[in-house]
This record gives C-alpha cells, sequence and structure tokens, in this order.
C-alpha cells in the first residue's frame, strides 16, 4: 500500500512538474515571438535584414544570457554586458546601419521594460484576486 501511494505521489508531483514547465516554455515562445515582431516593426526590418539580423541577435543574446547566468558581481555583469552589446553594435550596424542600432537598442531595452510592468500587473491581479476570495469566500 505504501509503495502505490509512493509512486502515485511520485507521478502527480512529476506530471505537475512536466506539466508547468511545458507551460513556462509555452509562455517563452510567446514573449520570443512578441519580441521579434516588435522589433522587427519597430526598426522596420525589410526580409533581407531580418535574414541576416536575426540570427546576429540570437548569438547576441545567448552572449548576454550565458553573462548572467554566471552570477557575478553587479558591476562585473554590467560590464561584461557593455562590452558585448559595443562588440555587437558594430555587427548590426553593418545590416541595418548606425542609426537604426541605436534604435535597435532603445527598443531592446523599452520592450524589456514594459514586458516587466506588464508582469509585475498580472502578479498584483492575482494576488488581489486571491486576498478578495480569501476575504470574501461567497465570490
Amino acid at each position: 500500500m505504501k509503495k502505490i501511494i509512493f509512486f502515485l505521489v511520485f507521478g502527480l508531483t512529476f506530471g505537475i512538474h512536466v506539466f508547468a514547465q511545458q507551460h513556462e516554455d509555452q509562455k517563452s515562445q510567446k514573449i520570443q515571438a512578441l519580441y521579434i515582431a516588435y522589433i522587427t516593426r519597430e526598426l522596420q526590418l525589410n526580409e533581407t535584414e531580418a535574414q541576416k539580423f536575426w540570427p546576429l541577435h540570437n548569438q547576441f543574446d545567448g552572449e548576454l544570457k550565458s553573462i548572467h547566468q554566471n552570477n557575478l558581481p553587479e558591476l562585473e555583469s554590467e560590464e561584461a554586458s557593455l562590452k558585448v552589446k559595443k562588440t555587437y553594435r558594430d555587427r548590426f550596424a553593418k545590416i541595418i546601419g548606425p542609426n537604426r542600432t541605436d534604435d535597435f537598442f532603445k527598443k531592446d531595452a523599452e520592450f524589456r521594460k514594459k514586458l516587466i510592468e506588464r508582469l509585475k500587473e498580472r502578479q498584483e491581479r492575482k494576488q488581489d484576486n486571491r486576498s478578495n476570495k480569501r476575504t470574501h469566500p461567497w465570490r
């Protein structure tokens, strides 16, 4: 009986974890698609530019992510990120020009700021809904 309960609990826990991971992957893919659409629209990338820009951007993004995953002290992390941005600024400028490269960095920061704001708003709404349910159980 204990074995059955153990496997049942293990199976449910594993299933919930897999479901949650898939849900997070779907959210991440949706955010990525919104980001690509936003940057493509804001920079007015044509098809040829987009075909060259996005693979380079993926390299750029990968380098930035690896910096942040290294858990460096804040100042070192900022310095490393700035170095990567300077390196890629020149590479992006060869594809989309210096003005749109500057716009890219502005629009990238703008998108991330808006995303964080919306995620905070969503979390606050969830907390408000939870607190309303606790104080008003008949709703």
